[in-house]
């Protein structure tokens, strides 16, 4: 855990993540981020400087073997307070749109219940469990398919909701996260999307994964690259 808190700490305190009085609705998959993150915001929250209070969210898409009881069992744990709300998500994008490339509009409903929720429950802030590798896939992803250099910034505010939206694993990579997980044999929920392992954001962690063979520094060297850019919010 001190590892994971050590730059969590230094995302937070970088980016000016967390201030006094914030209520923040955590985005929860059952994944090994979104625990990660519920475990170590739950730890912060006894001796960080900022006074803040959190929930958990989980959108249920409907997917077979999504495992509800899961992640209940782990918010009751740590005493979390979880809110859970179904969703049409798969219906919607594989019975009704049929979508050959699914992942971008899955991701678009699941931020619009999300942000719903968030201004429901008072809450001025939104944290999702995106750590280093998302940040450079996205970019790969959006250089390759979009011809932009973009990617998700470590703190975003959206005007239309006024809600900022915060990411504090983005100093953790999912190997770290992994071995914390394994570590503390945390149970996580099996993949349960259709799409697991077959979309571009997975071929592209297979490309890189591929490259690193032959150029180790590659992360880091990509990390580094999206640091020093021009790239909002960063």
């Amino acid at each position: 855990m001190k590892k994971i808190i050590g730059n969590i700490r230094k995302a937070l305190r970088e980016y000016n993540m967390i201030e006094d009085g914030d209520k923040i609705a955590v985005g929860v998959s059952g994944g090994k981020d979104s625990l990660t993150l519920l475990m170590a915001l739950k730890n912060l929250q006894m001796y960080y400087d900022k006074t803040f209070d959190f929930i958990a969210v989980s959108i249920n898409p409907n997917f077979d073997f999504f495992d509800i009881n899961l992640i209940e069992n782990f918010c009751n744990s740590l005493s979390i307070p979880l809110i859970i709300e179904n969703s049409h998500s798969k219906e919607i994008v594989f019975d009704i749109r049929k979508e050959k490339n699914p992942c971008s509009l899955c991701a678009n409903l699941r931020r619009g219940i999300l942000n719903s929720i968030a201004i429901r429950e008072n809450c001025n802030k939104i944290a999702l469990g995106h750590n280093e590798d998302d940040v450079i896939e996205t970019f790969i992803l959006s250089l390759f398919y979009n011809g932009n250099v973009h990617t998700f910034a470590p703190k975003s505010y959206m005007d239309r909701s006024k809600i900022t939206v915060i990411r504090p694993l983005i100093y953790l990579s999912e190997k770290d996260i992994k071995s914390f997980i394994n570590r503390n044999k945390i149970a996580v929920m099996n993949k349960c999307c259709p799409m697991d392992g077959n979309s571009k954001r997975e071929n592209i962690k297979e490309m890189i994964n591929d490259l690193q063979k032959s150029i180790p520094n590659i992360k880091s060297n990509l990390y580094g690259a999206i640091k020093r850019s021009n790239i909002q919010g960063w």
